[in-house]
C-alpha cells in the first residue's frame, strides 16, 4: 500500500506572515468587533497553530490595536485618498462627507465606537485611538487649507473648521448600531450642513459634486 504524498507547505516570510495576520485581526475586527480578536480565532481563521500567532504577538492587546490601526487606514485612505490632484478639494471633501453620511461605511463608524470604548481598558489601543485621530484630522486639516488657497473654502482657522466636522462625524458614528426606523429629522446630513456652514460653501454644494469612487481590495473594503 503506497502512502499519497502530503502537500508541501510554502513556509512564509516573516514580514508577509505579520501582515497578513494583522489582516485577518482586522477583517475581525470590521465584520465582528475587536473584542472577538484572540490567538486562536486568528489562528483559526489562517488554519495554522495558535503558537504562531502567539510568535508574533505575544500580547493579543498588541494585535487588537495593529488590527484597528490597519483597518481605520485603509478606510481613511479610501476616504481621504492622500494623493488625488485630479481633484478639487471640494469634490474631496463631498466624497468623505457624503460616503459617511449614506452609510457606505457602517462598519468603519461601529469600529470606531468599539475601540473608544475598549480603550479604557487597553493602553495599546487607547494609542492607535489617538494616533488614527492625529492622522485623520491632520488629514482634514491639509484638505481644507487646500481648498482656501485654492479659494474654494473660506475659513481664518482650518484646524476649527476640522474639528467641528469631524466632531459632527463623530456624533452621528454614536448611532451607528442603532438600526431602528429614523424617528424626528433626517440628521444624516448634520456633518456635510456643519461642513459648509464653516466653510461658507453654498448649501446643497456637497451632495451635488458627490460622485461613487472604487474601494480597495482587502477585509477593510469588505461589507
Amino acid at each position: 500500500m503506497t502512502s499519497r504524498p502530503q502537500p508541501k507547505r510554502t513556509r512564509k516570510l516573516p514580514g508577509e506572515r505579520r501582515s497578513e495576520i494583522v489582516e485577518t485581526a482586522a477583517g475581525i475586527a470590521l465584520g465582528e468587533g475587536l473584542e472577538m480578536i484572540t490567538l486562536r480565532r486568528v489562528a483559526d481563521e489562517l488554519a495554522v497553530r495558535p503558537g504562531l500567532i502567539s510568535h508574533y504577538f505575544p500580547v493579543a492587546d498588541h494585535l487588537v490595536s495593529e488590527a484597528f490601526t490597519y483597518a481605520t487606514t485603509r478606510e481613511r485612505e479610501s476616504l481621504l485618498p492622500p494623493q488625488e490632484r485630479d481633484r478639487t478639494p471640494v469634490d474631496r471633501l463631498a466624497h468623505f462627507l457624503v460616503e459617511l453620511a449614506d452609510g457606505d461605511h457602517l462598519d468603519l463608524s461601529r469600529l470606531w465606537l468599539n475601540a473608544r470604548h475598549l480603550s479604557r481598558f487597553k493602553e495599546p489601543l487607547r494609542h492607535a485611538v489617538r494616533a488614527q485621530e492625529t492622522v485623520t484630522r491632520a488629514a482634514l486639516v491639509a484638505l481644507i487649507d487646500e481648498g482656501v488657497r485654492a479659494g474654494d473654502f473660506t475659513t481664518d482657522d482650518p484646524l476649527k473648521a476640522a474639528l467641528h466636522i469631524l466632531i459632527a462625524v463623530d456624533g452621528l458614528g454614536a448611532y451607528a448600531n442603532d438600526d431602528s426606523a429614523p424617528q424626528g429629522p433626517d440628521i444624516r446630513d448634520v456633518a456635510i450642513e456643519t461642513a459648509e456652514t464653516r466653510l461658507e460653501l453654498t448649501p446643497g454644494t456637497l451632495r451635488a459634486r458627490a460622485r461613487p469612487q472604487p474601494r480597495p481590495a482587502g477585509p477593510a473594503a469588505a461589507r
